[in-house]
C-alpha cells in the first residue's frame, strides 16, 4: 500500500497547533503595533471637523458674563417647610412647602425675598452660592409690598451684599437680568428688557403695589424673591409675579421697585416692622359706604389725640336711633381716594409726622383740613 496518501494524525495535530500559534502572533502584532511597519487598526477611526476660531466675545456678552460673575454670589436659594400631622399615628413631621430665591442684603446676614415665598412656613432654610445651608429666622414682613426680611448667622466672609441701584430713572427698552433658582435646579440668569413701567399688581394682602417694573426676562417658579438687575449689575427690583396660563414664563414678569424695597427693608431691620403713616381714623366698611350711595372713605371714628382729631375731623355715630354720618374723605393732597386701597397708596408716599391736606365732604359741602400723620398700629 502507498504510504504517501495515508493519514498521519500526529502531523495533522502539529499543523493545527502551528496555525493557532501563528494566529495569536498576528493578533498580538496588530493589537500592539510594536513591530516595525505595523499597521494600526483603523476600524474605529473617523475624521472630525476642524474647530473654527471663536474670536472675542461681543461687548454685550462680556457685560452679561461679568454681571453674573459679580452678582451670583449674592443670590441665595430659599426653601420652606411646614409641619403636618399623620391622621393615623398623630405624629408630626415636616413637609416641603415651597421654594424661591433671595439675595444677601448686608454682612449682618439679612436676606431679602418675597413674602409669598415664606408665608406660613414653620422652618426656612437659606442656601448660599457656595452650597452651605443656614437656618433662617424671620425678622419681619411687608405683606402689602410682598417683601420679607430673613436673617442667618453666617460669617461675614461668606456674605456678599448685592449692589443697590435705582429704578426711578429706568427707561423702557433698557437691558435687565434676572438671577435665581427656577425649579430648584441651581443658579441661572436670564435677560430681557424693561417692557413697561409704573404697572400695578395685587399683593397677598389685596393691597395694590404701584410703580411696578414689567420686563420680558424669563421668570419661572423659583425665581420669585430673586433680584432684577440693570446692565451695571445693580439691584433695581425683586421679581415677584408672572403672567402665564401655564405657570411658566410667558415673557411678562413683574418686579417690586428697589426704592420701595430699600425703604421697607430698612424699617423692618431697624424696627421689626414697617412704620406706616396714618390719619388716625377708623373707617366704615367699603360695602356699607357704597350701599349708602357714597363715593369716598367714610370716617367711623377718630383716634383720641391723633392728627385727625386735632384737625376736627368728624366720625359717624347714632343719635336717637338715627345714624349721623361723619366726614367723607374725598382726596388727600389733591389725589382722589375712592377706596381704602387708594387711601393707603397715597399715605405710603409720606412719613410719620408729615402734614397732608385732607378734603372731606361734610354737611353738603367740601372742606379742606390739615392733618399731621401718625404711626399706624
Amino acid at each position: 500500500m502507498d504510504k504517501r496518501g495515508s493519514h498521519n494524525p500526529a502531523k495533522a495535530l502539529m499543523a493545527v497547533a502551528l496555525a493557532l500559534v501563528m494566529g495569536l502572533l498576528v493578533r498580538t502584532w496588530n493589537d500592539s503595533g510594536a513591530q516595525s511597519g505595523a499597521r494600526p487598526d483603523t476600524r474605529y477611526l473617523y475624521d472630525t471637523r476642524p474647530v473654527a476660531p471663536r474670536g472675542e466675545l461681543t461687548p454685550a456678552e462680556v457685560n452679561s458674563t461679568a454681571v453674573f460673575a459679580n452678582v451670583s454670589p449674592s443670590v441665595v436659594f430659599i426653601t420652606n417647610t411646614s409641619l403636618q400631622q399623620d391622621i393615623f399615628t398623630m405624629s408630626v413631621y415636616e413637609t416641603p412647602r415651597g421654594s424661591g430665591s433671595g439675595f444677601v442684603w448686608d454682612i449682618q446676614g439679612h436676606i431679602l425675598t418675597n413674602y409669598h415665598v415664606i408665608v406660613d412656613a414653620n422652618r426656612v432654610e437659606v442656601t448660599l452660592s457656595d452650597g452651605s445651608k443656614w437656618k433662617a429666622s424671620l425678622v419681619g414682613v411687608a405683606r402689602e409690598k410682598d417683601v420679607a426680611v430673613l436673617k442667618i448667622d453666617a460669617p461675614a466672609a461668606k456674605l456678599r451684599p448685592i449692589p443697590v441701584g435705582d429704578s426711578a430713572n429706568l427707561k423702557v427698552g433698557q437691558t435687565v437680568y434676572a438671577i435665581g433658582n427656577p425649579f430648584g435646579v441651581g443658579q441661572t440668569m436670564t435677560s430681557g428688557i424693561v417692557s413697561a413701567l409704573n404697572r400695578e399688581i395685587q399683593s397677598l394682602s389685596d393691597r395694590t403695589i404701584q410703580g411696578v417694573i414689567q420686563s420680558d426676562a424669563a421668570i419661572n417658579p423659583g425665581n420669585s424673591g430673586g433680584p432684577l438687575l440693570d446692565s451695571a449689575g445693580r439691584l433695581i427690583g425683586i421679581n415677584t409675579q408672572i403672567v402665564s396660563p401655564s405657570g411658566a414664563s410667558a415673557g411678562v414678569g413683574f418686579s417690586v421697585p428697589v426704592e420701595m424695597v430699600n425703604q421697607v427693608a430698612s424699617q423692618i431691620i431697624k424696627y421689626g416692622k414697617v412704620i406706616r403713616p396714618g390719619l388716625g381714623v377708623s373707617i366704615v366698611r367699603e360695602d356699607l359706604t357704597r350701599r349708602l350711595g357714597l363715593d369716598g372713605i367714610l370716617i367711623r371714628e377718630t383716634i383720641p389725640g391723633s392728627g385727625a382729631e386735632n384737625a376736627g375731623l368728624k366720625g359717624s355715630y347714632v343719635r336717637g336711633g338715627q345714624i349721623i354720618l361723619g366726614d367723607l374723605i374725598k382726596s388727600i393732597d389733591g389725589k382722589p381716594v375712592h377706596t381704602f386701597d387708594d387711601l393707603g397708596t397715597v399715605l405710603d408716599q409720606h412719613r410719620v409726622g408729615d402734614t397732608v391736606t385732607v378734603e372731606v365732604f361734610r354737611g353738603g359741602a367740601n372742606k379742606k383740613v390739615a392733618v399731621e400723620l401718625m404711626e399706624m398700629q
